[in-house]
């Protein structure tokens, strides 16, 4: 009786451990790798960073959620950007603090009204945005045409430039956009004009923020349509 009992153990204790081997190789299926997410880096002022809008509504994160439409994959954009600053204070906030990654798959460079608000030249301008347009062609891999620079908007037609010489303004922005312009394309960059495009707040509120100066999401939409479509063409 305990011979049978002991052949019985054996048996059960054997089928088991097989059926614990038989568990333990079983794998879970594969991960399905859709592809690797892509890098952007924008570089500016108030106009990237986007004052006074949420950060889903600046235009770089618009740009990267249309891109993602078309199942093109980007991380969150890195910026280097904040209010106020001109071509001088952006090349120093670069060399104080450079951007995570050597480099990016598409990087965009939007700077200069503070220069005009500020009075300060255009030999300066053209200067400091040349050294920042090769700053952003290195940080895009040396890949010009991973780069797009946007024109600088027209603040004249906002309500913040009320009492001021608004035709002067709209003088002097389209005087820093011709350089910034030629100096883009000599390096073969893309180059967008969304200046035009700021100027329709001059009959449509809704294209303005609530602190009466910078673009609302609205217009940011606008750029981001532009610039996604750029991005899809370099890619």
């Amino acid at each position: 009786m305990q011979r049978i009992f002991l052949i019985a153990f054996v048996i059960g204790a054997t089928y088991l451990l097989l059926a614990c081997k038989k568990q333990n190789i079983v794998t879970p299926p594969p991960q399905v790798i859709t592809g690797s997410y892509k890098t952007y880096l924008a570089l500016g002022d108030s106009y990237t960073i986007g004052q006074s809008v949420t950060e889903a509504e600046r235009f770089p994160s618009q740009t990267v959620s249309l891109l993602k439409i078309d199942s093109i994959n980007f991380n969150a954009p890195e910026y280097i950007a904040t209010t106020g600053w001109t071509t001088g204070n952006l090349i120093n906030a670069i060399n104080a603090t450079p951007p995570a990654r050597a480099s990016y798959d598409f990087v965009t460079l939007l700077i200069g009204v503070n220069n005009q608000y500020q009075g300060r030249s255009q030999v300066e301008y053209a200067t400091e945005f040349t050294s920042l347009l090769n700053t952003a062609i290195q940080f895009a891999g040396n890949r010009p045409y991973r780069v797009a620079v946007l024109s600088i908007p027209d603040w004249s037609v906002t309500p913040f430039a009320n009492g001021q010489n608004k035709a002067l303004i709209a003088k002097q922005i389209d005087s820093f956009n011709i350089i910034n312009k030629q100096i883009a394309l000599a390096k073969s960059a893309n180059y967008i004009d969304i200046t035009a495009s700021t100027r329709m707040a001059a009959t449509d509120p809704s294209l303005v923020a609530t602190d009466g100066l910078h673009p609302s999401g609205k217009e940011y939409n606008k750029w981001a349509v532009l610039l996604a479509a750029v991005i899809k063409s370099k890619l």
